[in-house]
Formats: structure tokens, C-alpha cells, sequence
């Protein structure tokens, strides 16, 4: 076998394993569930913190939890039950919010957009992003009457790979068009955000054609694209004023690393410096997964900017 054949394959194998390992984890289920809105997926899975995080105890910094999976309709917040409990046996309190995504046929996107993927449609416009947004302002008030052991003046944003660019997205909702229904007058009241794996440029995602095009189906075509990506693509809505951190697998091939420098360096360009954490020889799942090491290096990541 050639070298870079032989190459590929490790790392195809690789790849692997590393979703297999996230994957294999019991769900947990939460302490407590909140609805945030009428429709079956506007809720969000509360985790209380198994234990302080400094010898005085007190209230414990928020972590809210946005899932990945695309923004398709197969992959909901439940494949990341195991990573929210991880975080609440190290002391944080969590919040894993379940969102809208795109089902087998959309109006509007079609077998076309369905064709890209391979399968269902990624998102749906506006509902992803309307739930997003409803669910953060309505977190404070859920927060103090289900996980009152939370202290949401110390409040971070997580989300994996889909779920890291709404955590950049809503972030950035100052910054959206003023024209935009999400916009908010002034920053969100956030200690910061730690994106993981994140599509968080759609331009360098599109072209390396992520998920199956994923970025173009939740736009709802080529031209919602053009037209809707100055609202979505966290990219184009920088400098936030807010401290974030990306945090990416040099192994990745689900979410390339180039997505994560992209961002980076349009932060940089923007008068914002973003951290970026590479972690060598490490692929897309493991920052999930509570078996590898990788996801340690994400609960400290956490930890820096909740206190």
C-alpha cells in the first residue's frame, strides 16, 4: 500500500474508533427539564453540579451546552448527555439545550439541499436560530428556578462542531443586521465561549464542503445562502467583545482545522484575539467524549473563563 494510502487509512480508521468511543457512553439523564417554548424540542436538560469547585462551595459557574450533529434532526442533545455530566461531576452546573434542526424534507430546501447531505437536511431557517436565541434569554430565569445551585453571572457557552457555531452565533447577536429579529442592544452577559471543533467560518466550511454542505442546507439553498449569511456565519460578525476560545483536533477531518484558523484570523483581523487550542493527534469526537484526554483539556478551558 503507498504511503499516503496507507496514511489515509490510519487515519479513516482512527477517526473511527474516536466516534465509536464517543458514542458508547449511557446517556445520563438530567436532574431537571425546562421548556423554553411550545414545540417538543424547546427544552433544555439541566445537570447540578456533583461537586464544588472550591473548598468554599457557593454557587457554581453555568456551563450551557450546545449539541453538534449537523443541525440535522438524527443527532439531538441526547448524544451529549454523557459530556454535560462530565462537566457536572467537575463541579460546573449545566445546561444542554435542544433546538430545532432539520428534518427529511423542508419547505423551501427540498430533495436538492436533502441530495448534498445524503440525508436529512441540515437545520431549518429560522427556527434553529429562533430557538437558539429564545433559549439564552430565557436561561436566567429557567436557571433560578431549576438549577438554583447555578450562578448565571458566570456563564459559558459551549457547543461542538454545528453546536460550536451557534455557541459563536449566539455570542454575536449584537452584532447581527439591525434588521435581524435575534439582535440584542449589548453584549450577552457571557464569561466567554469555548467552541469545540466549530463550523465557525462557512465560507472555508463550504468550500472544503463539510458535512455534506451543510452550511448551504441550513441557508436554505444557494441563494438563501448568499442572502442569509451575513446573519448566520459567525465570521462576519466579529470583533463580540467577549472571551473566546477555540479549542480543535489537528486530526479532525469531520471539521478541518482550517475552519477553526479561519475564524481565528478573521477575529485578528477584526482588532480581536481569539485563542485557539490545537490538540495534536486528536480527531473530531474526542473533545466529547469523557474517555479521552481531550475532553479534560476542554473542562480546563472552561474552568479559565468561568472564574
Amino acid at each position: 500500500m503507498p504511503d499516503d494510502a496507507a496514511a489515509r487509512a490510519a487515519a479513516e480508521a482512527r477517526a473511527a474508533a474516536e466516534e465509536e468511543s464517543a458514542f458508547s457512553h449511557a446517556a445520563v439523564d438530567p436532574d431537571a427539564t425546562a421548556a423554553y417554548g411550545d414545540d417538543p424540542d424547546q427544552v433544555i436538560d439541566f445537570y447540578a453540579p456533583r461537586e464544588a469547585l472550591s473548598p468554599g462551595g457557593g454557587l457554581a459557574p453555568l456551563v450551557v451546552v450546545l449539541h453538534g450533529g449537523a443541525w440535522r434532526a438524527p443527532y439531538d442533545r441526547r448524544h451529549v448527555t454523557p459530556f454535560a455530566d462530565f462537566l457536572a461531576r467537575r463541579g460546573f452546573a449545566v445546561a444542554n439545550v435542544e433546538y430545532r434542526r432539520g428534518g427529511v424534507s423542508i419547505p423551501g430546501q427540498g430533495a436538492a439541499a436533502e441530495a448534498g447531505g445524503g440525508g436529512p437536511v441540515a437545520g431549518r431557517w429560522p427556527e434553529t436560530f429562533d430557538d437558539v436565541a429564545a433559549a439564552m434569554d430565557a436561561l436566567p430565569a429557567l436557571v433560578r428556578e431549576f438549577l438554583p445551585q447555578a450562578d448565571p453571572r458566570r456563564m459559558v457557552v459551549t457547543g461542538h462542531s454545528a453546536g460550536g457555531h451557534l455557541a459563536l452565533w449566539a455570542a454575536a447577536r449584537h452584532l447581527l443586521p439591525a434588521d435581524a429579529v435575534w439582535r440584542i442592544d449589548r453584549p450577552a452577559p457571557l464569561r466567554g465561549v469555548v467552541a469545540l471543533a466549530p463550523i465557525a467560518d462557512f465560507t472555508v466550511a463550504e468550500k472544503l464542503d463539510v458535512c455534506g454542505g451543510a452550511c448551504r442546507q441550513l441557508l436554505a439553498g444557494e441563494e438563501g445562502f448568499t442572502a442569509r449569511v451575513p446573519y448566520a456565519d459567525p465570521a462576519l460578525l466579529l470583533p463580540t467583545g467577549i472571551a473566546t476560545t477555540l479549542v480543535q483536533g489537528r486530526a479532525d477531518t469531520v471539521v478541518p482545522e482550517a475552519v477553526a484558523e479561519a475564524y481565528a484570523d478573521a477575529a485578528a483581523k477584526a482588532g480581536e484575539v481569539v485563542g485557539l487550542t490545537l490538540l495534536e493527534d486528536v480527531g473530531h469526537f474526542p473533545l466529547i467524549d469523557p474517555a479521552a484526554d481531550a475532553c479534560a483539556v476542554v473542562a480546563e478551558e472552561i474552568a479559565q473563563l468561568a472564574w
